[in-house]
């Protein structure tokens, strides 16, 4: 990039984040924060533990609205400087440190703009991702595993967290498999996931490698803060405890630790082996439980029932959201946003930003 192509293209990008900046307004927003934050400094304020750390969250959370596109004037204003000295004094080393911080400042400011458009109040939440295995036998097991891979690469990518909560092993993969993903806004990010997923491929398993059609169902629910209350109550659910199980090691052990609690009403059910403690892993499991509860009444509300319960769907032939072909040649396509690539290897290492940002788009547009 020549010096001219970058200021060229960096007065654009200052002019659309000060055109932004000035339209979002968060006069009212700091204001809001202010009077919390007076709040917070008096000496009363932690009598009430839980009251005074739902507070704080919501300080962070509302901070976290306009600080970062008012750092990111900032950082602007610094690099029209940066570049007015280039100009003056032709230094290469210089003019490379201002490429760099032009690049760094465009990923911000697309990442603040896909923000923006995450504006419901479960989207800043942690997520918890669970895939179960259709039909295909072995090779649906398999598909599971390389989903969970698929996620687990995409969340190292965006600096998340991740922890496995219940998985159950079979021949190939897993039958089903339960992890939470721990980072802001990773439920907004990745609640559109949610869907039958579609593999066709010659399968590893079949002597006379014949094609095989494999499925298995993605559900992504919000891991729920004090600030959303979904109520449950103790008559409305059946609590089972079984052996854990899985992979062994530390973190498993034989006894009747884990949990499996299912809502009567509704039929969801959810479980937790993760931890030692039955304790621990029955509070796992009823805040899954609060943030499937959260999905499913948002979607009767919606009138969207059919299109969010996915687990009440056949997770096989006709009901895919998205499709995967590794042969006779490589193609993923969803069939909502109709967002397709033939790069499926870069999808499966977690490369899936074409699929969030079309979902993103067209929920924006939609509304």
């Amino acid at each position: 990039m020549t010096l001219v192509e970058l200021s060229q293209q960096f007065t654009s990008l200052y002019d659309a984040i000060d055109e932004k900046r000035r339209r979002l307004d968060f006069t009212g927003l700091k204001r809001e924060v202010m009077e919390l934050e007076l709040m917070s400094h008096h000496p009363d304020f932690w009598n009430d533990r839980q009251k005074a750390e739902a507070t704080l969250v919501k300080i962070k959370k509302l901070a976290s609205r306009y600080q970062p596109w008012e750092k990111l004037y900032q950082d602007a204003d610094e690099l029209r400087s940066t570049l007015e000295i280039v100009k003056e004094l032709d230094d290469a080393e210089l003019e490379a440190e201002a490429v760099a911080q032009y690049l760094a400042m465009q990923a911000s400011y697309k990442t603040l703009l896909q923000r923006e458009r995450l504006h419901e109040e479960s989207d800043p939440l942690d997520a918890i991702i669970t895939i179960h295995a259709g039909a295909g036998g072995t090779e649906s097991c398999d598909w599971v595993r390389m989903l969970y891979r698929m996620y687990s690469r995409y969340v190292q990518s965006q600096g998340f967290e991740q922890e496995i909560l219940d998985v159950q092993d079979d021949e190939g993969g897993y039958r089903d498999i339960s992890f939470q993903v721990k980072g802001e806004y990773a439920y907004g990010l990745l609640k559109y996931e949610t869907g039958i997923h579609r593999m066709v491929r010659i399968s590893p398993f079949d002597a006379a490698a014949r094609r095989h059609t494999s499925f298995a169902s993605v559900y992504v629910t919000p891991v729920l803060d004090d600030s959303i209350v979904v109520e449950i109550k103790p008559d409305d659910v059946r609590i089972d405890t079984y052996r854990a199980s899985g992979a062994g090691g530390q973190k498993v052990n034989k006894t009747s630790s884990a949990v499996r609690i299912t809502h009567l009403a509704t039929g969801i059910v959810v479980a937790c082996q993760n931890e030692r403690s039955q304790f621990r892993n029955k509070d796992i499991a009823y805040s899954i439980l609060k943030g499937r509860l959260y999905q499913h009444y948002k979607a009767q509300r919606d009138q969207e029932r059919e299109a969010n319960a996915v687990e009440k769907r056949d997770i096989g032939f006709g009901s895919q959201t998205r499709n995967y072909v590794f042969q006779p040649y490589t193609l993923v396509k969803d069939v909502r946003t109709k967002a397709e690539t033939s790069q499926i290897h870069a999808v499966m290492d977690g490369k899936i930003d074409l699929f969030i940002e079309a979902a993103l788009e067209e929920q924006w547009t939609s509304h």
